[in-house]
């Protein structure tokens, strides 16, 4: 009975998006202490040739109410610069700021993070 008064009270609001071969779930869920966040998932339907069957490779992205504001910063200043080919300029910004995208601050220490160091697949890297 937990259970199900636990998903109920997590997912609030749900919107599906269907964009070629992607399809995109952008669903609002609750935290225990009830606070609201976005989880955008994005799916993809891929075939194994090995199995010889379908199957869905999901991605998700976690998105919290005190990072709405730089997220969408962020998204829209990409979006801008594929539509215009022009990088956004923002002043009021510290270029420190935008720098910590690939390299995040961790008192006195800089880590150096890949895309290519989050995976365990030998393959990939």
């Amino acid at each position: 009975m937990e259970e199900i008064e636990n998903k109920e009270r997590e997912e609030i609001f749900s919107r599906v998006v269907r964009a070629g071969k992607r399809t995109y779930f952008f669903d609002v869920k609750s935290t225990i202490g009830e606070e609201l966040y976005l989880t955008i998932t994005e799916s993809k339907r891929r075939f194994n040739n090995e199995q010889g069957k379908f199957f869905y490779e999901k991605h998700k992205l976690f998105l919290y109410r005190e990072d709405f504001e730089k997220f969408t910063m962020g998204l829209s200043d990409a979006m801008e610069f594929i539509r215009t080919g022009k990088a956004p300029d923002h002043p009021e910004i510290e270029q420190e700021e935008i720098a910590t995208t690939n390299n995040e601050l961790i008192g006195d220490k800089h880590l150096d993070i890949s895309f290519e160091d989050l995976t365990s697949d030998p393959e990939i890297k």
